[in-house]
Order: structure tokens, then C-alpha cells, then sequence
């Protein structure tokens, strides 16, 4: 391999150095390209760095950005618009992490959690970077979703050239990457195995399984069968298929065999290295994508230096190649790269786009907005009301479902309840709950609850949704009116035919809701097959349906009082 520039003659003006050999601390030797203008001067670089290899980035010269349902549309193309960051003065740097690509070495688990740190390797990258002639020692990093995860793990190792990172999309809460509440979500196995819209991880045999290395056989004998023994996964043949093969896809393998959080995914966690992180981060993601709109508000709370939130409207997914968030991108990169004073810090740290409304509401905070917190109360003929059921169990009959398996079936039902038109404009912004008191017939199910705003054209709008294993119901002591946290650190099993309160946190969220729209919220145990919302995710951006026929009774009386708890704001 050389590291010997030429031009690409498909983008007059951009040189690439190709194969470019950086070595690691442990003598692993890493592959990446690098991408810049045609003369010799040095400039700033901006790193790239994931296992979905640097050949498939290229691709951002050659295709034009595709948006979903695009059947083009490829998740795993999210380092960057190359061209524009050569034009606008900087070296693009791409480089596949350890085990993949052409780099060197071996990975073992999910981010590599079982072995060298990536966070080590890409401080390796950096530094190397940083001393190149055609660099002037001034690195960023580039690219969402797993490339924004990496851009924490190497800012939490203080590389000294590291002078910022621009992060969107990223995933920071490992466990709640891929348990949604507790309830297993198929989107990471596209994204490793290369299948929905995805091309996946570049491994071929150097991934390694953490759990097949870490247990005898006959641990690993006795937790696949303890997860066979699940009706749920049982029914799904996918997972039936990876825990009779583990070694054909480890690092899902490793996943599904930890159904709890705990050490396995708490390690690395981004979110609890990111106390370490000091340099200016900015943190940019679109509504539509609860579960990582929640990592991005946890992780800006635990950053201590310099540091910018923008959470955006729909749609939730961007186009791939990425091209969206540049221009922002390139002012923070000007600022903290370049140091031109372009006022770019002079903005509150917090904007939030308000769905239904032109406003983007800034702050030095999250929420935006004084909220209060107010109760919709689930009432009879499907009403949602702030007045709760006046009648005891005795005369308010609860609501219910009946859900067979999808084994049999392929009707996901759906029961719901609806607000009265609004008479007037009414914003909330912030996190909620539902408390819902349910009696299942079975030892577990299933609780997912989307929220819409309903206009009076029929058209409906996905607010924010709630997920939860009824057998990871327990709170935690962070939890507080209207911001659950569940600990998922154990399954307790529901007993069947007892009524239990359920409290389900429903993902942040910012939207008014116009006069004459409602709010209409519901409640099923599995996902409806197809709908406008899930045309805007990857095909497989689905959760694990119950494998068994689960009758839910709603009960909302008086001393049942089932209702949602959502964030109103005061005006202030």
C-alpha cells in the first residue's frame, strides 16, 4: 500500500491519499484514505472512523443523496459530503476501525467492548493525523450514528489535537441501542449483519464473539437455551437460526444472549465516559428517533466543557450519503479549527424546532421552556380527558385487546384514545409517561404507545413514542412525575390476571398542537406491519413481536387511574 497521493479524475481538485497505514499503540497497523485539495498546503483534518469501511464512504463522490424509501438508500453511508469538505478547506480523513476493512487486528463484541478500546484507537488515529504534513495539527471528527458514537469514545480520551467534535445521530446508552424499554429492536442486527437498507459491518473472520470467549460450552449450552426457552424469541426464526450458529453473526449473538443491562453494556458506555470529555462538542439530532433524541439529552448533560444541542424536525432519518448538518458543521469547525470569530458561540447552548409550528424555541437548557405537568386521563369510548373517571371498577369495564401471536396472524391490534379538538394553540416540550393499569393473562407482553397529532384532514403526525417489557416494569430513584427511568437490570415476570400500574416513559418531544387537531395516543403489543411513520426508518427498524397470545385489559376507573403525564409549557 502507498501513501502516495493522485488525483481523482472524477473531482478535479480533490487529491486522496489512498491505504494509508496508521499505526496503534499495540502494533496493530490501522487502513485509512485521506481526501484533500490539490495543493501541498496543510490544513485542518476531519476524521472519520467506523466498521463499515472506507470504500463504501467513497461513494459520497459518485451518488447523489438518497432519502427513504429510496430502495438506493444505504444506512451504513454516514461519513460526510467529501467534496464539500475539501472545498471548504479541510482534509477528509477515513479510516476503518480495528478487525475491519483493510485495517489490521481483531474486534471482539459489540464496539469492541471485549477488546482494545476503540476510544484508544481512535487517539492513535488523531495524534497520527495531527502530525502529518499535509495536516496543521488542528483534527475534528465527522459523520452520525455509529461515526457519532465514535467521536465520543475518542473525545473521552483527551487526544491533545482533538480540538472539537460535531456529533449527530450518535448512540451513547449501549443497552437502550438496542432494547427500546426492554424490548429487543432489530435495527442494530441490520446494521451489523447487512440486510433492510443497510450493507453492515465490514468484519469478515476477524470478529470475535465476547461471550463465546469469556464462558465454557456449557455456559454458553445453558443461557441459549434459557433464551430459547422465550417464547419471543423462539417465534422469531432470525434468532432461532443466530443462537444455534452464533459464529456466523458474534456481535449480535452477544446481544441477544443479554437481555439485562449490566457490565456487558455499562463498560464503555458513552454516556458515563463522556464526564471525561473537554473539548467543545456539538450534539445535533432530529425529532422522530426517541431513543436517541433521549442519549443526546443525557449525554449534554454530563458534558462539562463548551457545548451546543439542536434538536431538529422530521424527518427522523437522513439522506445517505449524509449531506444534511454541514453548514452548521463547518461554522463550528471555522470557529474552533480555523478560530475565525464567526459567532457561532454566541447563540443560546439549546435549540429545539417545535413540530406543528415555525418556532424553534432557544435556551441554555433542556427543556426550553417552564413546563407543568398535566394528566389526559384514558376514559370510555376511547376519550382522553384532563377530568379522571369518576366510577369504581364496579361500573367503569375496562378497555382490551386480544393479540395472537404474528406466527398466525399478521393483524397487529391497536386500541386507542383521543383528546376533544383543541381549542387552542398547546405546546409541550420535554420527556412524559404513561401509567397505565393493565392485567395480562400471560407472565410477560409487549407495551408500545405512539402518540399523533391528529389534524381535522385525517392526516397524523408521530409525536413520540413509549416502550416497555412488562417484566422490566420496576422504577429506579432517578425516576420523578413525568421522566421515568426503569433500571433494566432484571426481569420480574408478571402474574397473570393481577392488575399491576405499568409506567412507560414516553421519548422527549417538542410540538403544538393546532386548534382543531387532538391528540390520539396508542396502545398495542406489537408494531402495525407497515405505515407512513415506519416508511421513514430502515426496513428493519422494528422490535421484537410477543410469541404468544396475550389478552391486555385496560383498566382505567377511579382507582385505576390510567393516564398519560405530558409536559405543557407555562409560556415562560
Amino acid at each position: 500500500m502507498s501513501d502516495d497521493p493522485r488525483r481523482l479524475d472524477t473531482h478535479p481538485g480533490i487529491t486522496v491519499r489512498k491505504d494509508l497505514r496508521v499505526p496503534m499503540r499495540d502494533g496493530v497497523v490501522l487502513a485509512a484514505d485521506a481526501y484533500a485539495g490539490t495543493d501541498d498546503e496543510p490544513r485542518p483534518a476531519l476524521v472519520a472512523l467506523s466498521p463499515y469501511g472506507k470504500e463504501l464512504q467513497a461513494l459520497a463522490l459518485t451518488m447523489p443523496p438518497q432519502l427513504r424509501p429510496s430502495p438506493l438508500w444505504d444506512g451504513c453511508i454516514e461519513a460526510g459530503d467529501i467534496a464539500r469538505v475539501v472545498a471548504e478547506g479541510y482534509v477528509h480523513v477515513i479510516g476503518d476501525v480495528r478487525g475491519s476493512g483493510a485495517s489490521e487486528g481483531e474486534h471482539v463484541g459489540n464496539y469492541n467492548a471485549g477488546g482494545v478500546s476503540l476510544g484508544e484507537d481512535a487517539y492513535d488515529v488523531i495524534e497520527w493525523v495531527a502530525a502529518q504534513p499535509w495536516c496543521d495539527g488542528n483534527v475534528g471528527m465527522i459523520g452520525i450514528s455509529y461515526f457519532g458514537s465514535m467521536q465520543i469514545l475518542a473525545a473521552a480520551e483527551r487526544p491533545p489535537h482533538l480540538k472539537a467534535i460535531f456529533v449527530s445521530g450518535g448512540h451513547y446508552d449501549f443497552y437502550e441501542t438496542t432494547y427500546h424499554g426492554g424490548i429487543l429492536w432489530f435495527m442494530p442486527r441490520a446494521a451489523r449483519e447487512g440486510r433492510g437498507g443497510d450493507s453492515g459491518w465490514a468484519f469478515t473472520d476477524r470478529m470475535r464473539s465476547r461471550m463465546l470467549e469469556a464462558y465454557s460450552p456449557e455456559e454458553i449450552a445453558k443461557r441459549v437455551a434459557e433464551r430459547l426457552a422465550d417464547p419471543d424469541i423462539a417465534a422469531w426464526p432470525n434468532l432461532v437460526h443466530l443462537l444455534h450458529y452464533p459464529t456466523h453473526h458474534e456481535a449480535w449473538f452477544d446481544i441477544v444472549l443479554n437481555e439485562v443491562d449490566g457490565d456487558w453494556y455499562e463498560e464503555r458506555n458513552p454516556v458515563n465516559l463522556a464526564r471525561d470529555i473537554d473539548v467543545p462538542v456539538y450534539l445535533q439530532i432530529n425529532q422522530g428517533r426517541g431513543w436517541t433524541v433521549d442519549g443526546h439529552l443525557e449525554l449534554f448533560e454530563v458534558l462539562q466543557g463548551p457545548k451546543k444541542l439542536v434538536v431538529g424536525p422530521y424527518p427522523p432519518m437522513q439522506s445517505r450519503p449524509w449531506v444534511e448538518e454541514h453548514d452548521e458543521m463547518f461554522r463550528w469547525y471555522e470557529y474552533w479549527l480555523k478560530g475565525v470569530d464567526n459567532g457561532v458561540m454566541d447563540t443560546p447552548a439549546v435549540s429545539v424546532s417545535v413540530e406543528g409550528s415555525p418556532e424553534v424555541v432557544t435556551a441554555e437548557q433542556w427543556p426550553p421552556k417552564e413546563i407543568d405537568y398535566r394528566s389526559l386521563h384514558l376514559r370510555p369510548r376511547g376519550g382522553l380527558t384532563p377530568e379522571p373517571e369518576p366510577m369504581g371498577p364496579d361500573h367503569a369495564a375496562p378497555d382490551g385487546f386480544y393479540q395472537a401471536p404474528l406466527t398466525v396472524t399478521n393483524l397487529v391490534e391497536v386500541i386507542s384514545w383521543r383528546t376533544a379538538p383543541f381549542r387552542e394553540a398547546t405546546e409541550m416540550i420535554g420527556t412524559g409517561a404513561a401509567h397505565l393499569f393493565l392485567e395480562i393473562d400471560q407472565p410477560d407482553t409487549n407495551i408500545i404507545l405512539r402518540l399523533f397529532d391528529a389534524a381535522p384532514d385525517g392526516h397524523r403526525q408521530l409525536v413520540t413514542t413509549g416502550y416497555l417489557k412488562a417484566s422490566h416494569r420496576e422504577l429506579d430513584d432517578r425516576t420523578t412525575e413525568g421522566d421515568p427511568y426503569h433500571p433494566h437490570t432484571r426481569a420480574v415476570p408478571v402474574e397473570p390476571g393481577v392488575v399491576e400500574e405499568y409506567v412507560v416513559r414516553l421519548y422527549p418531544f417538542a410540538t403544538v398542537f393546532r386548534p382543531g387537531h387532538r391528540l390520539v395516543v396508542e396502545l398495542s403489543n406489537a408494531e402495525p406491519l407497515a405505515d407512513a411513520h415506519n416508511a421513514l426508518l430502515p426496513p428493519d427498524a422494528f422490535h421484537l413481536p410477543v410469541g404468544r397470545p396475550v389478552t391486555h385489559r385496560v383498566h382505567r376507573d377511579a382507582r385505576h387511574p390510567s393516564r398519560l403525564v405530558l409536559p405543557f409549557t407555562t409560556g415562560t
